[in-house]
């Protein structure tokens, strides 16, 4: 990513607004440049990122000043989704940051979330406000419902993996957190009395499924081949047969199909839907890594 130039697609007809968007690409493209630059990499990036941060965190408020002054109908969701950028997935890549000293790649790593999630919150959220698209996130879990799912995950997690994780995101919407490197699945449940599927994708990193082969193995495991894929398929059906007294799986769902898909086609889903999945976490894990759990119904 050698720089991010604003479009004029992303204003949603708001000046101060629009200005603010325009600010915040300014300084991810700044970061970008210092981050290539050996003599200033580290000391730049820190104070910029903190800088980044604390222009949000002033942009958000604005900016839910606003959707209050007209009356916004669905204020609570979209400042769920600001609360849930500023308290969660915004400290998480910023402890990445602190843990690898501000390399190059955990700066990468970090604009590169950030861009992702401007550019859908931006175009599709924002542009709601205005009326110039249709909002994607109309449906959440109540408070208790995520609470549990994201614990029942995490304990799976550990029980297969032997990993810790925590959510740094609640809306996960597709962002790319492993440069294409990361394996999706997706398990298709059927019911005798549901008119649709129950899709659920799991996406995990790279680098978490190579560790923990290669610990199950005692023996390095340093790239993905089709003894991997095939390992980590039977393992996702065990992860969700974990889930399976958990609401979010009812016991008369049955799996019919588990597919392989990149990260290209599961981006794209979330680009082409009209609507995100009402359950849409995303974790990091102590080996560095992440994995997203989605279901969509």
């Amino acid at each position: 990513m050698n720089e991010v130039k604003w479009n004029d697609r992303f204003n949603i007809g708001v000046e101060g607004i629009d200005k603010a968007h325009r600010r915040l690409f300014s300084i991810v493209s700044k970061l970008i440049s210092l981050n290539e630059d050996e003599t200033k990499q580290q000391h730049a990036c820190r104070e910029g990122i903190k800088y980044f941060k604390n222009y949000t965190t002033k942009h958000f408020a604005e900016e839910e000043a606003y959707m209050k002054s007209i009356g916004y109908a669905d204020y609570d969701i979209h400042k769920s989704l600001h609360d849930n950028m500023r308290d969660k997935t915004l400290p998480a890549l910023e402890q990445e940051l602190e843990e690898q000293d501000y390399s190059v790649k955990s700066v990468q790593h970090f604009l590169g979330i950030c861009v992702g999630w401007l550019n859908g919150h931006i175009m599709i959220e924002d542009h709601a406000i205005t009326g110039k698209t249709t909002k994607k996130w109309v449906h959440q879990g109540s408070e208790n419902e995520m609470a549990s799912l994201e614990k029942a995950i995490s304990q799976a997690l550990d029980k297969l993996f032997r990993v810790k994780a925590q959510v740094i995101s609640e809306h996960y919407s597709g962002e790319d957190f492993s440069s294409g490197k990361a394996l999706c699945y997706r398990l298709t449940y059927t019911c005798a009395d549901a008119k649709r599927p129950l899709l659920v994708y799991l996406i995990y990193g790279e680098n978490m499924i190579l560790s923990m082969l290669s610990e199950t193995l005692d023996q390095p495991v340093k790239k993905v081949d089709k003894t991997v894929i095939s390992a980590v398929k039977i393992i996702s059906q065990r992860f969700m047969d974990c889930l399976s007294c958990h609401f979010i799986l009812p016991t008369r769902h049955q799996l019919q199909k588990v597919d392989m898909l990149t990260f290209a086609q599961v981006a794209r889903l979330f680009a082409i839907e009209k609507q995100y999945p009402p359950y849409s976490l995303l974790f990091s894990t102590e080996k560095k890594d992440y994995f997203a759990f989605c279901v969509k119904n």
